[in-house]
């Protein structure tokens, strides 16, 4: 709510070329003709026989009904608070700073059925599967994101939007853990996975774009080869990370292909790691960190909180106290009216009084006649 104590150089109008309409009423007096009405002056039964009798001619006259000063006065205010309503007044509030998300930050996890050995240690000394591993240490890597915005990919026989770009981390965390092995088929679509990355990243207006690719193994069912999807990313301005996570002495399938992951990061500026064991795969997300510091917007800006209803509120004021001063003014005349009817009354009374009551003082009445 606005204190009354408004300070004025903090207001502004909205639409400041409305003032224009100040010397409307000037130009509507100069220009426009005088409103006319025909009517009788005098209103009598019988007035056409009445002139007859009388032998007068009726003429024609004007009357022009002019303000006082203070019923000008209010009518210039009054238009004067019009206009500058229609001018939307706003008043600005102090600067406030916001900060947003610079960088949109999109995470892709490998879901083949590889992912379910289980060889990873963690640091009590117990093993949970590949899975399980990445979603602890993301879990860690996602919390210290506060100014990115988040989204996830995941991938097995073909690539699956599973969050869009999103600044609700615990959301993302959550989409996250609900992700299981085998969910989007046993293969691994890396290619499709990055070209899926690069068209959600059209729709995004951040110029900072960043993809970590997780995978256990190479590619065998993507229809646009890794390398050349990474070719596509580079043009996009898209930086790629990635995560082997696999053996890389492993063979088939599951054989992780270094060269072309290495190749990828390459292509696109970024850099290619290999965790075997999740404290490597911690160290990993922590030089991710160094090399890709949170980046976020400071936006300035200052609210703006339309006054418009001052003004209204001024001219009610305004219509209220004229028409009460007119009221009190008919009041008193009306007064003064009755007050001067009544004395003209007493006076009349009291002269037909003395004319009664003097008489011819030589003159007798019948009584004493007939006495």
């Amino acid at each position: 709510m606005i204190s009354m104590a408004i300070d004025f150089s903090t207001i502004e109008f909205a639409y400041i070329e409305f003032f224009w309409l100040l010397p409307l009423p000037l130009l509507v007096v100069w220009f426009a003709p005088v409103y006319k009405q025909k009517k009788s002056s005098i209103k009598v039964p019988y007035f056409t026989r009445l002139v007859d009798v009388t032998g007068e001619k009726p003429q024609s006259g004007a009357v022009l009904l002019n303000r006082n000063n203070l019923q000008r006065l209010f009518t210039i205010m009054a238009w004067c608070f019009i206009v500058t309503a229609i001018a939307k007044p706003e008043h600005i509030g102090a600067p406030i700073t916001q900060s947003k998300s610079a960088r949109d930050l999109m995470i892709a996890v490998d879901l083949s059925g590889s992912m379910s050995v289980e060889d990873f240690t963690l640091r009590d000394g117990s093993t949970v599967n590949r899975l399980s591993a990445v979603k602890q240490v993301l879990s860690n890597f996602a919390q210290g994101r506060e100014h990115d915005r988040l989204g996830l990919i995941l991938f097995g026989d073909a690539p699956y939007l599973q969050a869009p770009f999103t600044g609700d981390i615990k959301t993302w965390l959550a989409l996250l853990n609900e992700s299981e092995i085998g969910m989007a088929g046993p293969s691994t679509a890396f290619g499709d996975a990055i070209g899926l990355a690069i068209s959600v990243f059209e729709q995004s207006q951040t110029k900072n774009r960043v993809l970590i690719v997780l995978t256990d193994g190479n590619d065998t069912a993507s229809r646009v080869p890794p390398v050349e999807a990474a070719k596509v990313a580079n043009a996009y301005n898209i930086k790629i990370y990635t995560i082997a996570i696999g053996d890389p002495a492993a063979a088939g399938e599951e054989k992780v292909d270094l060269a072309v992951l290495e190749k990828i990061s390459e292509l696109t500026k970024g850099a290619s790691f290999q965790a075997l064991s999740n404290a490597q795969l911690q160290q990993v997300y922590n030089e991710i960190n160094i090399m890709e510091p949170e980046l976020f917007d400071a936006v300035y800006f200052r609210p703006r909180t339309s006054i418009h209803h001052y003004p209204m509120i001024l001219i009610v004021l305004i219509y209220l106290i004229s028409l009460s001063l007119v009221n009190l003014r008919f009041y008193f005349a009306r007064n003064n009216l009755n007050n001067n009817d009544i004395a003209n009354k007493n006076i009349n009374n009291t002269k037909v009084f003395t004319n009664t009551s003097t008489g011819n003082p030589n003159s007798t009445t019948s009584a004493e006649v007939n006495k």
